[in-house]
């Protein structure tokens, strides 16, 4: 690996400090609290959260604040379709990173790792976001990401553990005139806590099965000369979930994650806020294990590599690193009040993320026999590593002008974005066979100077957009109609090179030398949104919009060719409604819309000869990318409702049906001979289910002077397909004669108890709590990938979790 490692100093040091400071918090807990002055500024803060949080009348809901059309709002009064996990959600469901969610809590958004690396994440809303592989640099993800304003320009680094956060707002796509580029499926919008000036502290100490441990500490320190001050620190770690019999290697399902953030808000007077922060961040995780759940055709080593149920221990010691990621960031806000009606605000950011990539973890899931029969498995390679490294760095800057009247609310903005990103790439074997029945091995001798990328190329990505929304409400109908028009134009461009395809420079019709790519495009995203409201509580809407996934080229291609981008158009209905004294809280939307130039990848073997008429050969099969002709379709339904059965017992359940519609593609690149297929072929959307929904229960009340708190909720879906084309088509027929396998649906339960506000002496509090994460141990195969040759392989969903953590605030 030759990219320059930049951001930060090493891991195990930055792992080191973060416990300390975790353990160190909560050692000085009690002397802290024996300020008096202390404990009254925390009970104001707890006040205002309180006030904050409650409704205005007799609700036994959380009213449920958002910023998703660019200003503060009731989730209620807010006409499109949004999901919401508040930090007590969060808190319940112990989401410690956006993989977290990858249970199912939010039906329509769907999480999952990339592959078998959980430092990169996959993110659909409504199945629109990534069906190919989106790691790359000239590649972008179909949901924006977002974190108090900031665009996270990538996929890896997602996984990292989260700061103290007010909530996670899902907005359901497309969200392409606030958000702009890369929502056509939607966005997360994660927003973190502020400085409060007041001071609070607070310290958590965990541990549970599977050697996990859990450090964090916060603190707001008291405002002084009208700086206000916040720190948080977080380490994250287990062991791993399948055992590597190589004793010197590391597990499967390892993690060691963690961060420090710190953040600074000045009021230099009642108009002017500049928050600076600054976080940074590491994952030294492993990948998960991929079995062999049952072969194919193919003659199998005397091993055991057949592996029916969920492993807990490989089938041979293989040489298994963690991935290291590591980024940080700058971000700067600047707000001023113009008026009392006029605000303008800016938010500016830069960001470096590093993450490389070791991937081990199917030694045995492949092995089937190569050679002649005759030699058996006699010197046979196996178990495939791939390696990548990938670095980018980006800036961004966004102006809003806004204002709220009576009679009309609008923002207007411009954003400006920047990102530089390179990525290499290598595979090798570590391990073979020693005789011929395929029983005994040993590992192969590396060297890692000498191994060939199989790829490596670099881009620059830049965009520029305008925007403007506004809702206006006209004098007329008591004020219950409110129409609101926005649009974006957006301008992306992506030049760049691919330096490097299996080893050596590319050749392309006998030319050798760097692919250059040189893509731009232009476009305009329009929103229409007429809300009316038939009480206050109860209001219904009807909105369309468009949103896009930027263009790029792929860079697992020979010629480094662009794509255009992919765009979602939406119609969608919707209501809320909250009812008996707003004590029952039901949202409801149904979409439909078209889905066009969707990005697919396809095999291109392409026969290539070099300068002097030498046919080239390749280790590898190279792919390209292409945008798929015609239209296809999206639909769906989304249910929330939430019902405060008494003031203990609160319900909540959720429901999504979200279908994807692809028209079928033929293969427009050549193969090995010349020849192109042209007959068209199924295309199935990937990595998100058809059918889930979700129901917790959520109980809370007074117990031994404490307060008593527990949550139980059950995830469900119908399972999704990971392979885009089925297994095998016949042209002829027209019919599938090998389907793609469709993981396992199921129900995954996530359970917590919990006794707070224990009084400690000096007025501190203490928490204890009891938590579980596939409470029931459900053995669900999610990830599904057939060959008839090799085989079924699999990854099953993580093994009942359970810990206890300790929380001590001042």
């Amino acid at each position: 690996m030759s990219i320059t490692k930049s951001i930060l100093g090493t891991t195990s040091m930055r792992a080191i400090l973060a416990v300390m400071i975790g353990f160190v918090g909560l050692a000085a807990s009690p002397a802290l609290a024996a300020d008096p002055q202390a404990t009254a500024q925390v009970s104001s803060v707890a006040n205002e959260q309180n006030q904050a949080a409650a409704s205005s009348d007799d609700s036994r809901l959380e009213t449920v604040i958002v910023t998703a059309q660019r200003r503060v709002e009731n989730l209620q009064d807010t006409p499109i379709s949004i999901s919401v996990l508040t930090a007590r959600g969060l808190e319940n469901r112990r989401v410690t990173s956006l993989l977290d969610m990858g249970d199912g809590s939010i039906p329509s958004l769907s999480v999952k790792p990339f592959f078998t690396r959980p430092g990169a994440l996959i993110i659909n809303i409504r199945g629109v976001g990534v069906m190919t592989d989106s790691n790359q640099p000239a590649r972008d993800q179909g949901v924006g990401v977002y974190i108090d304003g900031v665009y996270m320009g990538r996929p890896q680094g997602l996984g990292t553990s989260l700061y103290e956060i007010t909530g996670i707002e899902v907005l359901k796509g497309p969200q392409g005139t606030l958000f702009g580029r890369n929502t056509a499926g939607g966005a997360v919008n994660i927003v973190t806590r502020r400085p409060s000036g007041k001071f609070r502290a607070e310290a958590t100490v965990g541990v549970g099965n599977f050697g996990s441990y859990k450090s964090e500490l916060r603190v707001d320190l008291p405002e002084f000369r009208g700086i206000s001050t916040k720190i948080d620190a977080v380490v994250i770690g287990r062991d791993g979930l399948v055992s590597n019999p190589l004793a010197q290697a590391n597990d499967y399902g390892e993690i060691l994650r963690g961060g420090l953030r710190v953040a600074a808000l000045w009021k230099p007077n009642d108009t002017m806020r500049a928050e600076y922060a600054f976080d940074t961040s590491f994952d030294e995780s492993t990948t998960i294990y991929q079995q062999l759940i049952a072969g194919g055709s193919a003659t199998l080593p005397g091993l055991p590599v057949v592996q029916a149920g969920r492993a807990t221990r490989g089938v041979v010691g293989a040489p298994q690193e963690p991935s290291s990621g590591d980024q940080s960031g700058h971000r700067l806000t600047l707000e001023w009040d113009l008026s009392d009606t006029l605000k303008l605000k800016t938010i500016s950011a830069y960001r470096e993320l590093y993450q490389d990539q070791w991937d081990n973890a199917s030694p045995t899931a492949f092995t089937s026999l190569s050679q002649s029969a005759t030699i058996g498995f006699t010197g046979q390679s196996f178990s495939r590593v791939s390696t990548a490294e990938f670095v980018q760095d980006q800036t961004s800057h966004e102006i809003q002008l806004s204002s709220e009247t009576e009679r009309l609310k609008y923002v207007v903005g411009a954003t400006y974005f920047v990102e530089n990103v390179a990525d290499n790439a290598q595979a090798f074997f570590t391990n073979r066979f020693t005789n011929r029945e395929g029983t005994t091995s040993e590992l192969l001798p590396i060297n890692y100077a000498a191994i060939p990328y199989d790829r490596v190329s670099n881009v620059e990505s830049t965009s520029v957009g305008v925007f403007a929304q506004g809702t206006y409400t006209p004098a007329m109908f008591a004020d219950r109609l409110h129409l609101t028009l926005g649009g974006r134009y957006s301008h992306d461009e992506k030049v760049g090179a691919l330096t490097i395809v299996n080893g050596r420079a590319p050749t392309v019709n006998g030319v050798t030398g760097p692919q250059l790519l040189d893509y731009s495009d232009d476009r305009f995203d329009p929103m229409v949104n007429l809300a009316w409201d038939f009480s206050d509580t109860i209001m219904a809407y009807a909105k369309y919009a468009t949103g896009f996934r930027s263009g790029g080229a792929n860079s697992r291609s020979l010629t480094y060719s662009p794509f255009g981008p992919e765009e979602v158009e939406v119609f969608e209905i919707g209501g809320k409604a909250e009812l008996f004294d707003r004590n029952l809280r039901l949202n409801a939307a149904v979409y439909a819309g078209t889905y066009t130039g969707i990005q697919l990848d396809f095999s291109a073997r392409y026969q290539q000869r070099d300068a002097n008429g030498n046919i080239l050969t390749t280790t590898r099969t190279t792919q390209e990318a292409t945008n798929a002709p015609g239209e296809g379709d999206i639909a769906g339904f989304e249910f929330d409702g939430t019902w405060a059965i008494t003031d203990a017992l609160t319900i909540s359940t959720s429901y999504a049906y979200n279908k994807v519609t692809i028209p079928d593609t033929a293969n427009p690149f050549p193969q090995a001979d010349g020849r192109i297929i042209a007959i068209p072929i199924p295309i199935r959307q990937t990595n998100t289910p058809e059918n889930s929904g979700s129901i917790s229960f959520d109980y809370n009340r007074p117990m031994f002077g404490a307060n008593f708190t527990a949550h139980l909720s059950f995830n469900a879906d119908d399972g999704f397909y990971v392979s885009r084309t089925d297994v095998a088509y016949d042209p002829v027929t027209n019919k599938v004669t090998i389907p793609s396998p469709k993981g396992d649906g199921g129900v995954v339960s996530n359970g917590r108890i919990a006794l707070s506000q224990i009084e400690m002496p000096n007025g501190a509090e203490m928490s204890v709590s009891l938590w579980a994460r596939n409470l029931f141990d459900s053995e669900r195969l999610f990830w599904k990938g057939l060959d008839p040759v090799r085989g079924l392989t699999g990854f099953y969903i993580e093994p009942r979790t359970f810990g206890l953590d300790f929380k001590i605030k001042l």
